[in-house]
């Protein structure tokens, strides 16, 4: 693994333990585990992220609803048959457990990727300025994740001229949102986005690779 897979995908989570954590996958005889962690924001919101780990770490602590927990990850995605689609998932990997003291922000999330789909800049009908991407991040064994991202006012001015390739490096916050969905019947239901809002934008100088 070089190290710029170490460095190109760091989260901070600190929250509750929202949902019992339930069998997801095996690989390699490790089982791994999925739950949703209750994830304060700095406002009186909270975001819901759902996280993944494995079992040699879910042993170390108590991860049963209610419980606090604070640990480093990766944000990570994967295709989903959901029917005859496949869908993009996302979820926060766990790396290693923290002390909550560690962080005065309970969400911190730093990737570095490629912009790899034409951002997509609208506007309200307040008139706030919103542009959308999607950040190709490198991971080990010729592996990518596909982050969706989101910017807000000047940032959102700013990410929208961004060319298709461009490395760039972002912070933020992982967040949830719901959404209502029109499906095919004509009826619509209620989904969960989630995706890391930019607060930080950094564009990398590709020569120097």
């Amino acid at each position: 693994m070089n190290m710029e897979v170490k460095t190109n995908n760091r989260v901070f989570l600190s929250g509750t333990v929202f949902s019992d954590p339930q069998f997801s996958h095996e690989l390699y005889g490790e089982g791994f585990y999925e739950f949703v962690l209750e994830v304060p924001r700095l406002s009186e919101q909270k975001d819901y992220v759902p996280v993944t780990i494995s079992e040699r770490l879910s042993g170390s602590v108590k991860l049963t609803r209610g419980e606090k927990i604070s640990f480093y990850g990766q944000f990570r995605s994967f295709n989903k048959l959901v029917g005859e689609k496949s869908k993009l998932m996302l979820t926060v990997f766990v790396r290693d457990f923290a002390e909550e003291e560690d962080s005065n922000n309970p969400n911190v999330a730093e990737l570095t990727g490629y912009v790899c789909k034409q951002p997509m800049y609208r506007t309200t009908p307040f008139n706030r300025e919103i542009c959308d991407l999607l950040l190709a991040v490198n991971r080990a064994y010729d592996k990518s994740d596909y982050i969706p991202c989101i910017a807000w006012g000047r940032n959102a001015r700013f990410v929208r001229e961004i060319a298709i390739g461009q490395k760039i490096s972002v912070s933020g916050r992982i967040q949830s949102r719901e959404y209502n969905k029109k499906l095919e019947t004509g009826q619509s239901e209620v989904r969960t986005a989630y995706e890391l809002s930019i607060n930080k934008i950094f564009i990398e100088d590709q020569s120097e690779q």
